[in-house]
């Protein structure tokens, strides 16, 4: 997610902070997989414990290092990866709070969290595009994100125990763990590769090509 340097640039405040925020969504991702696709105790104790684990771990990794991220991205004027990390850390901090009512039997206002959705969709559409023309991993892991919300989005019309229903908690749970394993492989790619001096992990070119600028 790292923006394009301009000549004569100094040189940035921090270290390439993407490898934080994917790794911290990785394991925010990782902990919401039994509750996706519905592996949940029918022990009214232990579903409380699971959904207050969970949320700990959505709060901790997913907004705390994506936060964190984030902060740094934007010190480095890297407006576009700082933007998205920044604004999906405090949606993260949304997903801690409704793990954690959830954990004490309330839920909270579907009708809500439906028009928040329909705008992160819209948000993360637009995303998708800007990204693609960085690399292709990103293209795909925002393309990813899209399907999952869309999935979300059509399963708040879906009536609970039926077919589609069950359908779209599949597509929710499949896509979550494809953010894992794009994020982690993203990460590695970051991580590794430099200290190897070698493509460990070999990288995308752009999904895009933009536009150049025209002759002076």
């Amino acid at each position: 997610m790292s923006a394009p340097v301009a000549p004569n640039a100094p040189p940035p405040m921090f270290g390439e902070p993407t490898p934080l925020g994917l790794l911290g969504l990785s394991i925010g991702c990782a902990a919401l997989v039994p509750i996706a696709f519905g592996w949940l105790p029918s022990d009214p104790v232990k579903l409380a414990t699971m959904m207050k684990t969970a949320s700990w771990f959505c709060l901790l990794f997913g907004a705390g290092c994506q936060f964190l991220a984030g902060m740094m991205s934007l010190a480095n004027k890297n407006t576009l990866g700082g933007t998205l990390l920044t604004t999906f850390a405090f949606n993260w901090v949304f997903n801690w709070y409704v793990l954690d009512e959830a954990s004490q039997g309330r839920v909270v206002d579907a009708n809500v969290v439906l028009s928040v959705d329909l705008t992160f969709l819209l948000i993360f559409f637009v995303l998708t595009y800007a990204f693609g023309f960085f690399s292709k991993l990103l293209f795909f892991f925002l393309l990813d994100i899209d399907v999952l919300y869309l999935a979300r989005i059509g399963r708040h019309f879906t009536a609970p125990g039926s077919g589609g229903f069950g359908a779209l908690s599949m597509v929710i749970g499949l896509a979550t763990i494809g953010l894992i394993l794009i994020a982690l492989y993203i990460s590695f790619a970051l991580l590794v590769n430099p200290a190897a001096g070698r493509a460990v992990f070999p990288a995308s070119g752009p999904m895009f090509k933009p536009t150049p600028p025209p002759a002076a």
